[in-house]
């Protein structure tokens, strides 16, 4: 008799995910979507502040995504998922992709005061550096930061999701606004996908404090819904400043869409007594400063990373998961 036939196996490799600390609940929903389990491990920081990471089933020769956001706390998160890299690799993993639903440090994206860093540079050679194949993350606040890195970056958008999310709600004669002159191409994707007019706001910051000035918008908004996007909300100083200088110009309701909720202490009060009607974030952070308050409903994102993980995975396009018309300004 010749030998056996052994079962088809990619090469690639067998499909593994793994949670670390900082999104758990988030890892959890992507391999239920992906209909995988998430592999056991275990990350903890002991009484020193070391931090500690295991993977406990074998993954030599897998394809292997570990789920570990950078937010609050940001550099433990980090470290921990430089800790988590360097695990899989010594497991002889077959490939390693880094799946970081929000990047904290893409705001360090340039030298633009004397003696500063670029963090996210010094971030992405580290996550190189530790043995990193791949990236997969979503909405960077500078998308230039993929040119930071030698390896594939694959970078999600939300907007797909949170339009969907939000023409459940029917509103017409709706504008969508985007808060800065920096996030006017974005906005126009937003208003593209959703079919309607876009308006640029313009606002200043004069110091490291986090909080910026309104200072006016271009367009017509006057007796109209709007719509105000953004990339992430920290203090929320800004969103709730546009939404203001909004309503003094006669718009209507105001919603806002954000990818990433940080929401620093005191945001959250901050919004409920803003003249924001509703903002929609996602799930790619998990830790709250603050109770939400009623008028933040949180959109989940799992089933685009499960749909971007799968086509890693099987080597087919990730950008066929965004088949939208140019945004035309």
């Amino acid at each position: 008799m010749g030998p056996r036939p052994q079962p088809f196996q990619a090469p690639q490799g067998d499909l593994a995910v793994l949670a670390g600390s900082a999104n758990p609940r988030l890892a959890a929903a992507i391999a239920e979507c992906l209909g995988v389990r998430l592999v056991p491990s275990d990350a903890r920081i002991f009484s020193d502040g070391n931090v500690f990471v295991r993977v406990e089933e074998n993954v030599r020769g897998r394809d292997t995504f570990i789920i570990q956001g950078v937010h609050h706390p940001v550099n433990d998160n980090f470290v921990e998922l430089l800790f988590w890299i360097d695990a899989l690799k010594r497991a002889s993993a077959q490939q390693v992709t880094a799946v970081i639903p929000f990047f904290s440090y893409a705001k360090g994206d340039k030298k633009d005061e004397p003696r500063v860093s670029i963090r996210a540079r010094v971030c992405a050679d580290a996550i190189e550096a530790a043995g990193a194949d791949r990236v997969l993350t979503m909405d960077l606040h500078s998308p230039q930061i993929q040119g930071f890195f030698r390896v594939p970056v694959d970078h999600l958008y939300a907007r797909h999701v949170l339009c969907e999310h939000f023409r459940s709600l029917g509103l017409e004669n709706l504008v969508v606004c985007s808060p800065d002159t920096g996030f006017a191409k974005d906005a126009a994707a937003y208003a593209a996908l959703l079919g309607v007019p876009v308006v640029i706001g313009n606002k200043q910051r004069l110091d490291h404090s986090e909080r910026a000035e309104a200072l006016d918008v271009i367009g017509d908004v006057d007796g109209r819904n709007v719509l105000l996007v953004d990339d992430l909300a920290i203090t929320a100083s800004s969103l709730v400043a546009m939404a203001e200088l909004l309503k003094r110009r006669g718009a209507r309701e105001i919603y806002a869409a954000c990818t990433h909720g940080v929401l620093s202490k005191g945001a959250a009060a901050r919004i409920a007594d803003s003249a924001v009607r509703g903002l929609f974030i996602t799930n790619t952070i998990e830790r709250a400063f603050d109770p939400l308050p009623k008028n933040v409903s949180v959109v989940s994102v799992a089933g685009l990373f499960a749909q971007a993980i799968r086509s890693i995975h099987d080597r087919t396009s990730v950008s066929m998961l965004f088949p939208e018309a140019r945004p035309e300004m």
